[in-house]
């Protein structure tokens, strides 16, 4: 066998190593992205008092939009869409209230083009749920939450 060829074999047999060798890396690295995907783990929804609609906020909302209404909920990265910052809504709608935008975005559920998928519950189902089917209580947490979101508004 003359040189040149040995050469050749020894070349493309380093090339299929570090290929092989590369190619288990990416392997590697693309199971140990997806292990570390976060994930919304669904639970179902506890009563909150419908009085309040800072602690119903807290209870269920912050987890997506974040204490402070920004969007920076410790759920928010396993989101499809990042969660709105809600602080900006009157602002973005030249600064009319958005409580009658979100009191129907909770009732009816969002049209929104940002949360463009399914990731936002519709609340309104839920708070029946917690209500005992009580329309006059889901329209009192409806109204108190939007309410709560609505201070939220940056000046």
């Amino acid at each position: 066998m003359s040189i040149n060829r040995i050469n050749q074999i020894t070349l493309l047999g380093m090339a299929a190593l570090f290929l092989g060798v590369t190619g288990a890396a990416f392997a590697a690295l693309s199971q140990a992205e997806k292990a570390q995907e976060p994930v919304i783990k669904k639970v179902p929804i506890e009563r909150s008092a419908p009085e309040s609609g800072k602690q119903m906020y807290m209870d269920y909302c912050a987890v997506c939009h974040g204490h402070d209404g920004k969007g920076g909920g410790p759920a928010a990265a396993a989101l499809k869409a990042p969660p709105s910052d809600l602080t900006q809504m009157a602002k973005k709608a030249g600064g009319e209230s958005p409580y009658f935008r979100v009191k129907s975005a909770l009732q009816f559920g969002s049209s929104i083009g940002a949360h463009g998928t399914s990731d936002m519950p519709v609340w309104g189902p839920l708070f029946r749920s917690v209500s005992g089917g009580d329309s006059a209580q889901v329209q009192l947490r409806i109204n108190n939450l939007a309410t709560y979101v609505d201070s939220l508004q940056e000046k």
